[in-house]
């Protein structure tokens, strides 16, 4: 018996040939064809227009969710690559800490100075305590400076240690998965904690 041949372009412009209805081209027609490469008839798509639409929102779903499951693994690699074992992790929270830290001690010695400077400031305006009116102006401007200043520094030290939280919360979140991929990375090590607290004050 001769041998039907089925044919028909898919969804990504492949044109396809089988020797059986090509389930790839479910959704649009197929044409059959004689081994002489005659067009015999065509088939019809064998979904209706709403089903067609409801599998390619469950085909788009699909490529979402594989998508985001190998964005998953990629994030996975990465992190276990940067942190090969609890110490890792550990150092460079630390380290991260500690350099947040050292720019709250530089502010708040900053503050210290200003603090200094504010006390010598209103030394200088006890000579005008009775009549505030004859404080010259350059002196008003100063004391006015000095407050900005110190306002400025105290939304420094603020803003510091907000990001401390930010910091620790971040390694916190990666230590839950940490814990879960060295454990599979080599199942018989014993996972240390792996969470210091250093420099949290």
């Amino acid at each position: 018996m001769a041998q039907q041949i089925y044919s028909c372009v898919d969804a990504k412009g492949r044109t396809i040939t089988a020797d059986r209805p090509i389930a790839e081209c479910s959704d649009r027609a197929q044409r059959t064809l004689s081994p002489s490469g005659i067009v015999t008839h065509q088939i019809g798509p064998s979904l209706t227009a709403h089903e067609q639409a409801a599998q390619e929102e469950k085909n788009r779903r699909a490529a979402e969710l594989r998508a985001r499951e190998a964005e998953d693994r990629r994030r996975d690699k990465a992190l276990l690559m940067r942190y090969p074992t609890p110490e890792v992790h550990d150092r460079e929270r630390v380290a991260a800490l500690l350099q947040i830290d050292e720019i709250i001690h530089t502010l708040r010695t900053r503050r210290s100075e200003l603090a200094g400077q504010r006390k010598t400031l209103d030394g200088e305006r006890e000579f005008y305590a009775k009549d505030l009116s004859r404080m010259p102006v350059s002196l008003k401007r100063r004391l006015e400076e000095n407050a900005g200043n110190v306002a400025v520094q105290q939304q420094f030290i603020a803003a510091q240690q907000q990001e401390k939280k930010r910091v620790n919360q971040r390694f916190d979140e990666e230590l839950v998965k940490l814990r879960q991929l060295w454990a599979f990375a080599n199942p018989t090590a014993p996972i240390g904690t792996g969470d210091s607290r250093n420099g949290r004050n």
